[in-house]
Protein backbone atom coordinates (compact mmCIF):
# COMPACT_ATOMS: atom_id res chain seq x y z
CA UNK A 1 0.00 0.00 0.00
CA UNK A 2 1.20 3.21 -0.88
CA UNK A 3 1.64 5.59 1.87
CA UNK A 4 -0.67 8.44 0.37
CA UNK A 5 -3.55 5.24 0.68
CA UNK A 6 -2.96 4.98 4.49
CA UNK A 7 -3.05 8.52 4.86
CA UNK A 8 -5.87 9.75 7.57
CA UNK A 9 -7.86 12.76 6.16
CA UNK A 10 -10.02 13.97 9.04
CA UNK A 11 -13.44 15.49 8.03
CA UNK A 12 -13.67 18.92 6.32
CA UNK A 13 -9.77 18.37 4.98
CA UNK A 14 -8.09 16.84 1.66
CA UNK A 15 -5.05 14.98 1.28
CA UNK A 16 -3.10 16.08 -1.55
CA UNK A 17 0.43 14.46 -2.80
CA UNK A 18 2.33 15.97 -5.48
CA UNK A 19 4.52 13.45 -7.38
CA UNK A 20 5.85 16.11 -9.74
CA UNK A 21 5.27 18.10 -12.68
CA UNK A 22 1.42 18.17 -12.94
CA UNK A 23 0.57 14.95 -11.56
CA UNK A 24 -1.68 15.13 -7.51
CA UNK A 25 -3.28 12.88 -6.42
CA UNK A 26 -6.45 13.89 -4.17
CA UNK A 27 -8.08 12.26 -1.44
CA UNK A 28 -11.61 12.31 0.09
CA UNK A 29 -11.97 11.92 4.14
CA UNK A 30 -13.80 8.74 2.81
CA UNK A 31 -10.98 7.47 1.56
CA UNK A 32 -11.56 8.13 -2.42
CA UNK A 33 -8.57 8.77 -4.35
CA UNK A 34 -7.90 11.04 -7.18
CA UNK A 35 -5.58 11.23 -9.28
CA UNK A 36 -4.52 14.45 -12.20
CA UNK A 37 -2.96 13.59 -15.34
CA UNK A 38 -0.57 10.59 -13.99
CA UNK A 39 2.69 10.60 -14.93
CA UNK A 40 5.53 7.94 -14.62
CA UNK A 41 7.38 6.64 -17.54
CA UNK A 42 9.86 3.75 -16.94
CA UNK A 43 12.21 5.13 -19.36
CA UNK A 44 13.85 8.10 -17.88
CA UNK A 45 17.28 9.20 -19.78
CA UNK A 46 19.23 11.29 -17.00
CA UNK A 47 19.56 14.16 -19.59
CA UNK A 48 15.76 14.58 -19.71
CA UNK A 49 14.43 13.13 -16.33
CA UNK A 50 15.36 14.88 -12.66
CA UNK A 51 14.41 11.95 -11.25
CA UNK A 52 16.28 8.48 -11.94
CA UNK A 53 12.97 6.27 -10.92
CA UNK A 54 9.59 7.13 -11.30
CA UNK A 55 7.86 8.50 -8.22
CA UNK A 56 5.16 5.77 -8.55
CA UNK A 57 4.67 2.31 -8.92
CA UNK A 58 0.76 2.50 -10.85
CA UNK A 59 -0.16 -0.78 -8.86
CA UNK A 60 0.55 0.51 -5.48
CA UNK A 61 -1.74 3.28 -4.98
CA UNK A 62 -5.57 2.28 -5.48
CA UNK A 63 -7.29 5.04 -7.68
CA UNK A 64 -10.85 5.31 -8.08
CA UNK A 65 -10.87 8.26 -10.55
CA UNK A 66 -8.61 9.86 -12.96
CA UNK A 67 -8.51 13.34 -14.21
CA UNK A 68 -6.68 14.27 -17.61
CA UNK A 69 -6.51 17.87 -18.44
CA UNK A 70 -5.27 17.58 -22.20
CA UNK A 71 -3.71 15.10 -24.51
CA UNK A 72 0.13 16.19 -24.03
CA UNK A 73 2.41 12.86 -23.37
CA UNK A 74 3.09 14.25 -19.67
CA UNK A 75 -0.44 14.69 -18.91
CA UNK A 76 -1.99 11.86 -20.60
CA UNK A 77 0.24 9.39 -20.43
CA UNK A 78 -1.12 5.80 -21.67
CA UNK A 79 2.03 3.61 -20.57
CA UNK A 80 0.85 4.76 -17.21
CA UNK A 81 -2.84 4.86 -17.44
CA UNK A 82 -2.51 0.82 -18.95
CA UNK A 83 -0.69 0.20 -15.48
CA UNK A 84 -3.77 2.27 -13.52
CA UNK A 85 -6.20 0.23 -15.07
CA UNK A 86 -4.53 -3.03 -15.23
CA UNK A 87 -4.34 -3.01 -10.86
CA UNK A 88 -7.46 -1.34 -10.35
CA UNK A 89 -10.04 -2.05 -12.90
CA UNK A 90 -13.22 -0.29 -11.55
CA UNK A 91 -10.85 2.67 -12.20
CA UNK A 92 -13.24 5.65 -13.90
CA UNK A 93 -11.57 8.31 -16.09
CA UNK A 94 -12.87 12.05 -16.94
CA UNK A 95 -11.08 14.27 -19.64
CA UNK A 96 -11.48 15.62 -22.93
CA UNK A 97 -12.32 13.73 -25.99
CA UNK A 98 -8.76 13.27 -27.21
CA UNK A 99 -7.35 11.81 -24.38
CA UNK A 100 -10.46 9.81 -24.09
CA UNK A 101 -10.26 8.44 -27.88
CA UNK A 102 -6.03 8.08 -27.33
CA UNK A 103 -7.19 5.68 -24.22
CA UNK A 104 -10.05 3.90 -26.31
CA UNK A 105 -7.19 3.47 -29.56
CA UNK A 106 -4.85 1.94 -26.44
CA UNK A 107 -7.80 -0.70 -25.19
CA UNK A 108 -9.27 0.53 -22.37
CA UNK A 109 -12.98 0.77 -21.82
CA UNK A 110 -15.39 3.70 -23.24
CA UNK A 111 -17.59 2.27 -20.28
CA UNK A 112 -15.53 3.50 -17.83
CA UNK A 113 -14.89 7.04 -19.04
CA UNK A 114 -16.54 10.44 -19.48
CA UNK A 115 -15.50 13.29 -22.59
CA UNK A 116 -15.90 16.73 -20.84
CA UNK A 117 -15.26 19.94 -22.14
CA UNK A 118 -15.54 23.62 -20.35
CA UNK A 119 -19.25 24.22 -18.83
CA UNK A 120 -19.24 20.64 -18.13
CA UNK A 121 -19.62 18.89 -14.51
CA UNK A 122 -17.81 15.44 -14.01
CA UNK A 123 -19.24 13.41 -11.46
CA UNK A 124 -17.44 11.74 -9.24
CA UNK A 125 -18.98 10.03 -6.52
CA UNK A 126 -20.04 12.38 -3.74
CA UNK A 127 -17.44 14.77 -5.82
CA UNK A 128 -17.87 16.30 -8.56
CA UNK A 129 -15.15 18.31 -11.13
CA UNK A 130 -16.05 21.35 -12.82
CA UNK A 131 -14.60 21.70 -16.08
CA UNK A 132 -13.27 25.37 -17.29
CA UNK A 133 -10.70 26.61 -20.20
CA UNK A 134 -7.25 26.03 -20.12
CA UNK A 135 -6.13 27.27 -23.26
CA UNK A 136 -9.25 28.57 -25.41
CA UNK A 137 -9.80 26.47 -28.75
CA UNK A 138 -9.92 29.84 -30.82
CA UNK A 139 -6.88 30.68 -29.11
CA UNK A 140 -6.34 34.49 -28.01
CA UNK A 141 -5.36 36.35 -31.35
CA UNK A 142 -5.24 40.11 -29.81
CA UNK A 143 -1.97 38.56 -27.56
CA UNK A 144 -1.06 36.41 -30.68
CA UNK A 145 -1.85 33.31 -28.77
CA UNK A 146 -2.73 30.64 -31.97
CA UNK A 147 -5.48 27.65 -31.29
CA UNK A 148 -3.72 25.00 -29.10
CA UNK A 149 -3.32 21.38 -30.90
CA UNK A 150 -5.90 19.72 -28.45
CA UNK A 151 -8.51 20.95 -25.94
CA UNK A 152 -6.86 22.03 -23.17
CA UNK A 153 -9.11 22.04 -20.04
CA UNK A 154 -8.87 22.55 -16.17
CA UNK A 155 -10.78 21.92 -13.19
CA UNK A 156 -12.63 22.33 -10.04
CA UNK A 157 -12.97 19.53 -7.81
CA UNK A 158 -15.20 19.86 -5.11
CA UNK A 159 -14.42 17.52 -2.40
CA UNK A 160 -16.88 17.97 0.45
CA UNK A 161 -16.48 21.68 2.06
CA UNK A 162 -13.02 22.03 -0.13
CA UNK A 163 -12.68 23.40 -3.77
CA UNK A 164 -9.59 22.47 -5.75
CA UNK A 165 -8.69 24.44 -9.12
CA UNK A 166 -6.43 22.51 -11.38
CA UNK A 167 -5.35 24.82 -13.89
CA UNK A 168 -4.24 22.04 -16.44
CA UNK A 169 -2.09 24.13 -18.64
CA UNK A 170 -3.12 28.05 -19.21
CA UNK A 171 -2.02 30.09 -21.81
CA UNK A 172 0.49 32.71 -20.44
CA UNK A 173 -1.94 35.56 -20.35
CA UNK A 174 -4.57 33.67 -18.44
CA UNK A 175 -4.45 36.61 -15.89
CA UNK A 176 -5.69 38.98 -18.33
CA UNK A 177 -8.91 37.79 -19.41
CA UNK A 178 -12.09 37.77 -17.40
CA UNK A 179 -13.76 35.65 -19.91
CA UNK A 180 -11.26 32.95 -18.27
CA UNK A 181 -11.04 33.80 -14.98
CA UNK A 182 -14.46 34.53 -14.08
CA UNK A 183 -16.30 30.79 -14.38
CA UNK A 184 -13.41 29.76 -12.07
CA UNK A 185 -14.16 32.33 -9.81
CA UNK A 186 -17.90 31.65 -9.75
CA UNK A 187 -17.07 28.39 -8.29
CA UNK A 188 -15.07 29.99 -5.01
CA UNK A 189 -11.86 27.68 -5.33
CA UNK A 190 -9.39 27.49 -2.23
CA UNK A 191 -6.44 26.00 -3.17
CA UNK A 192 -5.26 26.38 -6.67
CA UNK A 193 -2.65 24.32 -8.71
CA UNK A 194 -1.24 26.40 -11.14
CA UNK A 195 0.90 25.35 -13.69
CA UNK A 196 3.79 28.42 -14.92
CA UNK A 197 7.29 28.77 -16.00
CA UNK A 198 9.68 31.93 -15.41
CA UNK A 199 10.93 32.46 -19.06
CA UNK A 200 9.46 29.55 -21.47
CA UNK A 201 6.45 31.72 -22.47
CA UNK A 202 4.05 29.09 -23.45
CA UNK A 203 2.19 29.50 -19.56
CA UNK A 204 2.23 32.06 -17.39
CA UNK A 205 5.23 33.66 -15.87
CA UNK A 206 5.55 34.09 -12.22
CA UNK A 207 3.66 37.67 -11.97
CA UNK A 208 1.53 36.21 -14.42
CA UNK A 209 0.85 33.24 -12.01
CA UNK A 210 0.47 35.39 -8.69
CA UNK A 211 -2.32 37.43 -10.78
CA UNK A 212 -4.16 34.49 -11.72
CA UNK A 213 -3.90 33.91 -7.77
CA UNK A 214 -4.91 37.33 -6.64
CA UNK A 215 -7.95 37.42 -9.20
CA UNK A 216 -9.11 34.06 -8.56
CA UNK A 217 -9.20 35.15 -4.43
CA UNK A 218 -7.33 31.73 -4.08
CA UNK A 219 -6.91 31.43 -0.28
CA UNK A 220 -3.72 28.76 -0.96
CA UNK A 221 -1.86 28.77 -4.26
CA UNK A 222 0.50 25.54 -5.28
CA UNK A 223 3.04 25.42 -7.65
CA UNK A 224 3.11 23.32 -10.66
CA UNK A 225 4.97 21.59 -13.63
CA UNK A 226 7.96 21.14 -12.55
CA UNK A 227 10.55 18.48 -10.41
CA UNK A 228 10.47 16.61 -13.74
CA UNK A 229 12.04 17.65 -16.46
CA UNK A 230 16.11 18.82 -16.81
CA UNK A 231 14.81 21.17 -18.90
CA UNK A 232 11.75 22.72 -17.09
CA UNK A 233 12.53 22.87 -13.75
CA UNK A 234 12.40 26.03 -11.52
CA UNK A 235 12.76 27.09 -8.22
CA UNK A 236 9.12 27.49 -6.39
CA UNK A 237 10.65 29.61 -3.76
CA UNK A 238 11.28 32.07 -6.55
CA UNK A 239 7.78 31.71 -7.79
CA UNK A 240 6.34 32.48 -4.16
CA UNK A 241 8.01 35.20 -3.30
CA UNK A 242 5.97 37.08 -6.01
CA UNK A 243 2.79 36.05 -4.57
CA UNK A 244 1.44 39.28 -2.59
CA UNK A 245 2.24 39.27 1.22
CA UNK A 246 -1.19 38.87 2.45
CA UNK A 247 -2.40 36.29 0.40
CA UNK A 248 -2.74 33.87 -1.56
CA UNK A 249 -0.55 32.10 0.72
CA UNK A 250 1.90 29.71 -1.01
CA UNK A 251 1.94 25.77 -0.68
CA UNK A 252 5.23 24.02 -1.80
CA UNK A 253 4.65 20.60 -1.46
CA UNK A 254 7.76 18.55 -1.40
CA UNK A 255 8.65 16.44 -4.20
CA UNK A 256 7.15 12.87 -4.15
CA UNK A 257 5.33 14.04 -0.38
CA UNK A 258 1.51 14.55 1.07
CA UNK A 259 0.05 17.41 3.37
CA UNK A 260 -3.23 17.54 4.69
CA UNK A 261 -5.27 20.58 3.90
CA UNK A 262 -7.52 21.92 6.22
CA UNK A 263 -11.03 23.06 5.01
CA UNK A 264 -12.38 26.71 5.23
Amino acid sequence: MHPFEDLNVPVGSIGIHWFGQSTFGLKHPDGTIIQVDPYYPSERPSKQFIHKHAPLDESTLKTDYVLLTHNHGDHTWIESLLRIDEAFPDVKYVGPFESIEAMIEAGLSAEKMTTVTAGDVGAMGAMSAHVVWAKPPDGLPEDKITPPDVQHIGFVVELGPIRVYISGDPVNTFGDHPELLNPILDLKPHIGFLTNHPNEGEFPYFEGSSKTAVALNLRTAVPAHYGCFVSRDYDPTEWASHLPDDGPRPLIIPYNQSVIYNGP
